[in-house]
C-alpha cells in the first residue's frame, strides 16, 4: 500500500467513525432530551420520516422534545449493526436500533413499549462534518410491555444513580469534570510544563 492509498484509507476510517459518533449523539440527544445534541445530528435542511411524523428534521426535533416534555418519562435507544456505504461526500447508512420507552397515555397512565427497527439515513459531509440529511425509520418489531408496577424508587432500589433528562443526568457531571486540552488544569499544557 503506497502513501496515497494509506491516506485514503485513514480518511475513510475517520469518515466512518464520524458517522458512528453522530448516531451515538442522536441517541444521547433523544434519551437525555438534550436539544443541542439532538439538533447536531441533523443538517438544518434535513428531513425525517419517523413514525407518525414526516417533515423537516428541525420540526421532528421540536415535535419529539415537546412530546417527551409532556408525555415521556424515560427512553433508552441502543444502536448496532451500522452498515455504511460511502459514496464521496454522501453515505447510505442502515443502523439497527432497539428502544425501550415509557410515557403516559391520554388518561395519564404510565405505559412501556419495546421497539426494534432500523434507521435508514442518507448522510452528507459538509465542511468536513458528517450529519444526517434524510432519515426514514423502519419499524421491524413493537411490543407493548404494559404498565410498570410501583414507583421508580421501588423498581430501582439500591441501583443509583438513576438516569435523567434535560441536564439532570450523571453524564453531564462527567462531561463537565473532564479537563479541556490546553487549559490551565491540563497537566500536559505548555503552561504547566
Amino acid at each position: 500500500m503506497d502513501r496515497n492509498e494509506m491516506n485514503a484509507s485513514v480518511v475513510e476510517l475517520m469518515d466512518r467513525e464520524a458517522i458512528r459518533e453522530c448516531m451515538f449523539r442522536y441517541c444521547r440527544g433523544i434519551d437525555r432530551q438534550d436539544e443541542a445534541a439532538l439538533r447536531s445530528a441533523y443538517w438544518p435542511d434535513a428531513t425525517d420520516r419517523h413514525g407518525p411524523y414526516q417533515g423537516s428534521a428541525t420540526g421532528f426535533v421540536d415535535w419529539a422534545l415537546e412530546k417527551l416534555r409532556t408525555q415521556g418519562e424515560r427512553s433508552v435507544h441502543i444502536v448496532a449493526n451500522l452498515s455504511i456505504t460511502l459514496r464521496g461526500m454522501q453515505a447510505a447508512v442502515e443502523t439497527y436500533f432497539t428502544a425501550l420507552q415509557r410515557d403516559r397515555d391520554a388518561q395519564g397512565i404510565a405505559r412501556e413499549v419495546f421497539l426494534a427497527g432500523r434507521y435508514l439515513d442518507r448522510f452528507e459531509k459538509r465542511a468536513e462534518e458528517w450529519r444526517i440529511a434524510q432519515r426514514t425509520v423502519v419499524y421491524d418489531w413493537v411490543r407493548p410491555l404494559g404498565t410498570p408496577e410501583g414507583s421508580e424508587a421501588e423498581r430501582f432500589g439500591p441501583r443509583q444513580p438513576i438516569g435523567g433528562v434535560r441536564g439532570d443526568d450523571p453524564v453531564h457531571a462527567l462531561l463537565a469534570a473532564i479537563q479541556q486540552p490546553g487549559s490551565q488544569d491540563d497537566p500536559g499544557s505548555a503552561r504547566n510544563l
